[in-house]
């Protein structure tokens, strides 16, 4: 039973959350546009970042360090599309992984005094933790920690509301038609190197939130929280759910992180005490974090083969066009 109440709190806390954002935020760019972003971590990574040294070295008030958070990651995106969203969808894929990878690496090597290496940046979530209306334990959840789950959840209703009333407009079926046939949008006299830009810098900023509500968290970002697994287990999370769906990537995070933690938990009771009911030569404690991986990776592959487009999707949303 503790191990259920475990995977439910998981699937429900604050990983979760940043997770549904980063996926919300992947579904426009290409879900909904068609757009191969494989950095998507870098755009969390820069609006942490940008929030956290706002405020912690520079001591400027909250709203106005987020304000800063989110004009970085539009940039970032502005300085990603410009030279790229006229070529190929794999040029943008290879600049966007090169991109995420190297925003990583100059925050843990470069401006010290500022980014502290790979210690990375802490201590500035206090006004955001004296807003706490919060006491005592939620649900089980310590109140700091329920009070970033709140502000998160809220994030994601208000992010998927704003997706659902984009997606049935002008913009968002212009958007769609891009996806499919770019060059016939073209024909019809739309700026399809706007709308992709529109879409890309769009997507940026709803996984910037996500980059936001990590750092609450923690109260703390280090260059190591956005590798580019980070954006590997998103892409799964969003396919999982079904992609241009408003609900698919919320429904994939949720399900697949607290998949991870409820095999964690079943296989932690199965090789726990003197006398586990596992062999120690199958599967010992301290192999339990790759096996519950390889695990989900194999209910995965079976998805792919039996139910490519996801739970909720359509197989002609994934099949995209990379000229």
């Amino acid at each position: 039973m503790d191990t259920i109440e475990s995977a439910l709190r998981a699937a429900i806390g604050i990983q979760a959350v940043y997770f549904c954002l980063a996926a919300i935020g992947l579904n426009v760019q290409f879900g909904y546009a068609g757009l191969l972003n494989f950095g998507q971590a870098g755009f969390l990574a820069v609006g942490a970042y940008a929030f956290a040294v706002s405020v912690a070295s520079f001591d400027l008030p909250f709203f106005v360090a987020i304000f800063v958070g989110l004009a970085a990651t539009a940039l970032l995106a502005l300085i990603l599309g410009i030279p790229t969203l006229r070529l190929r969808a794999d040029y943008l894929a290879i600049a966007t992984i090169a991109a995420a990878e190297v925003i990583r690496l100059f925050f843990g090597a470069s401006f010290k005094d500022y980014f502290n290496g790979r210690d990375g940046v802490s201590q500035f979530s206090t006004a955001f933790q004296e807003a706490n209306p919060f006491s005592g334990p939620v649900l089980g959840f310590r109140p700091d920690d329920f009070w970033v789950m709140v502000v998160g959840w809220t994030l994601v209703l208000l992010s998927s509301l704003l997706l659902l009333l984009l997606m049935r407009s002008p913009w968002g079926r212009v958007l769609k038609a891009i996806r499919e046939d770019e060059e016939a949008v073209r024909s019809l006299g739309k700026n399809v190197y706007s709308y992709k830009m529109q879409a890309l810098v769009l997507g940026g900023l709803i996984g910037c939130l996500g980059g936001f509500i990590l750092a609450f968290g923690q109260n703390s970002v280090q260059p190591d929280n956005f590798s580019s697994d980070l954006t590997f287990i998103v892409y799964t999370m969003l396919i999982l759910g079904g992609a241009a769906r408003i609900f698919g990537p919320i429904f994939g995070a949720v399900v697949f992180w607290g998949s991870l933690s409820l095999i964690s938990g079943i296989l932690g009771d199965l090789t726990a005490g003197d006398n586990p009911i596992l062999p120690t030569w199958l599967i010992t404690d301290q192999q339990i974090g790759s096996v519950r991986f390889m695990i989900v990776g194999i209910a995965l592959i079976l998805l792919m083969i039996f139910r490519p487009q996801g739970v909720f999707g359509d197989r002609k949303e994934i099949a995209l066009d990379a000229r």
